[in-house]
């Protein structure tokens, strides 16, 4: 399950233990990846898909990032002035705002597809709660209204679905319900833990964490959006946990504690080149949400799973060297290009 880490200040450290229970929330909306956001030791942090660019955007104890759909802002958990509180801020970290000011506590934020509301988890009336806002914090009201536990919201790409985590028939389950929190359904119905739904940016499937009969430890599945076709893309000892899908479809960001303390990887769709792009084996790094690139901001070099692409800046609309010529023999310069360094496409125009 994914967990709210709030660890840099008393305050935070005091109402960590009421959040153990609350799986932080994202979405991937349709779109050219752009950077990945996620927490380091109780900061907001963004960095480039292969891990470069490594950059603080908040001082904590935040967590729970979430991009905008158009990828200029970034939601978040925030425990400041004695409250945990859902926050809002520019993609480069200014204009940082309480949206929800409320006593109890909110948290673990998702946008809707449109950009107008966001989702979030409450404790406001007793247990927690699925909540949605206007983008603004004004028009707070109660989605899942049920007893038990219910949390961790993600929209699906089209905005007539939520899913999230529930604990109403004694097992952690996914649930998806519609935007008015009508029609509330079971799709894993297992008596193992599944949680931190994620839809595909096309709405087809949904990533989560669970554990089934014979895991050590919780992993990555995927499923249909109807929870159908359940399909294992992770097999460790270590928890893989908090998947979320890149903008393009084709790759997931998650949680990895294999090399403790937790690190980010990557993988593609498939589960295939599981991949660890945060690399600072001496900190905490969790919840990683993949934001799309805004259209104004100039495209970025992956990593690919061969390990030949450099990382940095890539000047124009290409969003890396196999988009823009292909990496196949047909197409020589492409080969070429491929093995060279990012600021050598950038002196060539490309």
């Amino acid at each position: 399950m994914r967990r709210l880490r709030l660890r840099c200040a008393p305050v935070a450290a005091a109402i960590t233990g009421l959040l153990l229970a609350v799986p932080a929330a994202q979405a991937a909306f349709p779109g050219e990846n752009g950077k990945i956001a996620f927490s380091r030791d109780a900061q907001i942090h963004v960095m480039n898909p292969d891990g470069s660019a490594q950059t603080s955007l908040t001082s904590g104890p935040d967590d729970s990032p979430a991009f905008s759909p158009d990828g200029t802002r970034i939601a978040f958990t925030g425990a400041r002035d004695g409250n945990v509180e859902v926050w809002v801020m520019n993609a480069d970290g200014s204009g940082q705002t309480n949206l929800t000011n409320h006593p109890a506590v909110d948290g673990v934020p998702a946008w809707s597809p449109d950009g107008t509301q966001i989702a979030f988890g409450s404790l406001r009336d007793g247990n927690f709660e699925v909540y949605v806002m206007n983008a603004d914090g004004s028009g707070q009201t109660n989605l899942s209204n049920n007893p038990d536990f219910d949390a961790d919201p993600a929209w699906s790409p089209d905005g007539a679905q939520i899913a999230f985590t529930s604990f109403r028939d004694g097992n952690e389950d996914i649930y998806v319900m519609n935007a008015d929190g009508s029609g509330q359904t079971n799709l894993t119905d297992n008596e193992n833990g599944n949680s931190t739904p994620s839809f595909s940016p096309d709405g087809s499937q949904i990533v989560f964490s669970g554990s089934r009969e014979g895991d050590l430890s919780p992993e990555i599945y995927v499923m249909n959006a109807d929870g159908s076709g359940e399909t294992k893309l992770t097999s460790d000892e270590a928890p893989d946990e908090q998947p979320v899908f890149s903008p393009d479809g084709t790759r997931i960001a998650f949680q990895v504690q294999r090399d403790a303390p937790h690190e980010i990887y990557v993988m593609n769709a498939d589960g295939s080149g599981q991949t660890n792009v945060s690399n600072t084996p001496d900190e905490e790094e969790t919840g990683p949400d993949w934001g799309p690139k805004p259209a104004s901001a100039p495209a970025t070099c992956e990593e690919d799973t061969s390990g030949d692409q450099e990382s940095g800046p890539v000047s124009g609309p290409v969003h890396g060297v196999d988009e823009a010529l292909g990496s196949g023999s047909g197409n020589p310069l492409g080969v070429l290009l491929h093995h060279v360094n990012c600021d050598v496409i950038v002196g060539l125009g490309l």
